[in-house]
C-alpha cells in the first residue's frame, strides 16, 4: 500500500479486513510502498515518513499482526531495487508503454511532470516486489489484475532466458520418481493431458499436487513445475491473482469514499467528529420539508445504511423516509451509532500504538529482516541463473 497517511472506511472494508483473514491462511508479506509513492510524488516527498507511521498504526489497530505476517517498508529491503534492476535488463520498453494505466494516470495527474522512468517503470517495480518473494498468490481487486499479468509475463520471460539447467530432463525425471509411485503416475498423466490436449484443469491440478509435496527439495519442485509446462527450470514462479471482493464503500456524498474527494470517514475520527460528518451529509434533495416523503435510493445516507446497519434498521429507515415518518437527522442517528461501534476499538488500539512509536519502528525493522531473508534467497537463485554468481 502506498503511504498516503491516515486510512478510512474504504481501506478497512476494501483491503484490511481481507488482510487480517489472509494472514492466518497464508505466509503473508505486507509492505509500505514508499518507492512507489516517489513515482508520482517525487517533488513532495517530505511527508512520506509521517504517512508511513500513520498507515502502519492503522494497520496494527485493525488487526494486521506482526506475529502472523511480515510488515515492512519497501525501501528498507534494498533487494527490491536490485530485483527491479535485473528485471529491467530483459523487459521490453513496449511492455511498459502499453500498460493501460500509464497514459490514463498521466492524463489524470494534471500539473505534475510524469515523463520519468520511475513512473514508466513502476509496473516492473511492482513485478519485482511480487517475484522477489516467489509469491504464489497476490490479493487484488479486478482493477489490478493487469499488473499481476505483467508480473507473470516478466517471470515467464526470465524463465525462458535463464531457466536452463544442464541435464534438466534427467533431473526432472529423477524428481518425478522421488514423488512415489502413485503421485508420480498422477503427475505424468496430468502433464501428458496438458501438453498433448491443452487441458488447463490438468495443469492446475498438477501444480497443486506439486505444491502439496512436503518431502521434495525446492530445486526439485521448481524442476517439476518447469517440466510440467515444457520449459526449463522454473526460477521465478508465475504469480496468480487472488481476487478479492472490494466493496464500493460509499462516502459522505454518495460517491466512492476517497481522501482526495473529501468525503471520507477516517478510522481514527473521534466520535464527535464522526457525528458531525454524518449530520452534515446531504440527503434526498426532493425532501425539502420534514413532512415531505423521500426516496432512499437518491440519498447517500441510505447507501451507508446498507453498508453498516442491520436489516431491521434499514427497513425502519426506508419506510420512515418514504412515509415522512422520520426526519433526516433521526434517520442518521443509528448510522452514527453503528459506525462508532466499529471504530471505537480501532481508535483505542491506534492511540496505544501512536503513543509508542519505538514499538512501531521495531515491528517494521523486524519485518524487514524477515523479508530480507526471503529476498536474499530469491536473489541468490536469480544471480546464479543470470551468471552473476562469482564465488
Amino acid at each position: 500500500m502506498r503511504p498516503t497517511g491516515l486510512l478510512h472506511l474504504g481501506h478497512l472494508h476494501g483491503v484490511l479486513r481481507n488482510w487480517t483473514r489472509l494472514q492466518h491462511e497464508y505466509d503473508c508479506y505486507f509492505f509500505i510502498a514508499d518507492w512507489h509513492a516517489l513515482s508520482t510524488d517525487y517533488a513532495s516527498a517530505d511527508g512520506i515518513a509521517n504517512h508511513v507511521m500513520d498507515m502502519v498504526v492503522d494497520w496494527l489497530a485493525v488487526g494486521v499482526s506482526p506475529s502472523s505476517s511480515a510488515l515492512f517498508i519497501q525501501s528498507q529491503v534494498p533487494e527490491h531495487a536490485e530485483m527491479h534492476l535485473l528485471l529491467s535488463m530483459i523487459c521490453p520498453t513496449a511492455w511498459l508503454e502499453r500498460v493501460p494505466s500509464f497514459k490514463e494516470a498521466q492524463r489524470l495527474e494534471g500539473g505534475r511532470e510524469l515523463n520519468t522512468y520511475g513512473f514508466l517503470g513502476y509496473p516492473l517495480l511492482q513485478a519485482a516486489d511480487i517475484l522477489l518473494y516467489r509469491a504464489g498468490l497476490v490479493p487484488v481487486g479486478d482493477d489490478q489484475v493487469s499488473h499481476i499479468e505483467f508480473a507473470r509475463d516478466a517471470a515467464r520471460r526470465f524463465n525462458h532466458l535463464y531457466g536452463r539447467e544442464e541435464d534438466f530432463e534427467l533431473k526432472a525425471e529423477a524428481a518425478i520418481r522421488r514423488l512415489g509411485r502413485k503421485t508420480s503416475k498422477l503427475y505424468v498423466n496430468l502433464r501428458r493431458a496438458y501438453q498433448e490436449q491443452g487441458d488447463v484443469e490438468a495443469l492446475n491440478t498438477a501444480r497443486a499436487v506439486i505444491k502439496e509435496q512436503q518431502t521434495i527439495t525446492l530445486g526439485d519442485q521448481e524442476r517439476l513445475y518447469g517440466y510440467l509446462e515444457g520449459a526449463g527450470k522454473l526460477v521465478l514462479p508465475e504469480p496468480q491473482a487472488l481476487l478479492t471482493q472490494r466493496p464500493r464503500v460509499a462516502g459522505l456524498d454518495g460517491a466512492r469514499m476517497s481522501r482526495s474527494q473529501g468525503n471520507a470517514i477516517f478510522l481514527r475520527d473521534a466520535d464527535t467528529e464522526l457525528n458531525e460528518k454524518i449530520r452534515q451529509m446531504p440527503t434526498d434533495p426532493a425532501r425539502v420539508r420534514r413532512i415531505d416523503p423521500g426516496e432512499p435510493t437518491r440519498c447517500p445516507v441510505w447507501q451507508m445504511h446498507l453498508d453498516y446497519s442491520s436489516a431491521d434498521v434499514c427497513q425502519w429507515a426506508e419506510q420512515g423516509c418514504r412515509s415522512a415518518g422520520i426526519g433526516c437527522l433521526e434517520c442518521k442517528a443509528p448510522l452514527v451509532e453503528a459506525i462508532d461501534a466499529e471504530l471505537a476499538p480501532i481508535r483505542e488500539r491506534a492511540q496505544d500504538y501512536a503513543g509508542n512509536p519505538d514499538l512501531v519502528w521495531a515491528i517494521l525493522a523486524e519485518g524487514a529482516e524477515r523479508a530480507r531473508d526471503e529476498a536474499r534467497e530469491t536473489l541468490g537463485e536469480v544471480r546464479r541463473a543470470m551468471g552473476l554468481k562469482y564465488r
